[in-house]
């Protein structure tokens, strides 16, 4: 696969690395930017929308989205991301343990692109990984992948 660059919202380390690894097991090559709470994600990408510093910030072709992080909440985050230039095209999928019919409504409302629910099971959440780096890696086309902002 192509090696795209992948923006992890999430602040639980074993969600982190149970991620990180199942890309890999998946045979997913990409860089991945791994930011630990709302702030610093928000942080990190409003960088991004300044000129002076582009060159400091990999734009990525896929959020990997937790809801329930410290400082600033996932919610926030995503309505951040869709009022940034640099981002708010840029598919944002949530992944989240909350089943809650309140938040997967929030996270469409807000602008997620996709809602899934964290499978407990790794073999489970290896294949939720391999369909979603199918779909949203490969198959998907970003506008400004293309030319188009």
């Amino acid at each position: 696969m192509n090696d795209k660059t992948i923006w992890l919202i999430e602040d639980n380390e074993d969600d982190v690395e149970l991620t990180l690894l199942a890309f890999k097991k998946n045979s997913f090559n990409n860089t991945f930017v791994i930011l630990r709470d709302g702030a610093e994600a928000i942080e990190y990408f409003s960088k991004s929308s300044r000129r002076e510093q582009i060159k400091e910030v990999n734009l990525p072709s896929l959020i990997l989205l937790d809801l329930n992080l410290p400082k600033v909440n996932g919610l926030e985050v995503l309505k951040r991301l869709r009022s940034n230039e640099s981002t708010k095209y840029t598919p944002v999928i949530v992944l989240s343990t909350s089943k809650d019919k309140r938040d997967i409504i929030k996270s469409y409302i807000n602008g997620a692109n996709s809602y899934i629910i964290k499978p407990v099971d790794f073999s489970e959440f290896l294949e939720s990984v391999k369909v979603l780096g199918k779909y949203w890696l490969s198959l998907n086309e970003l506008p400004y992948e293309n030319g188009v902002n």
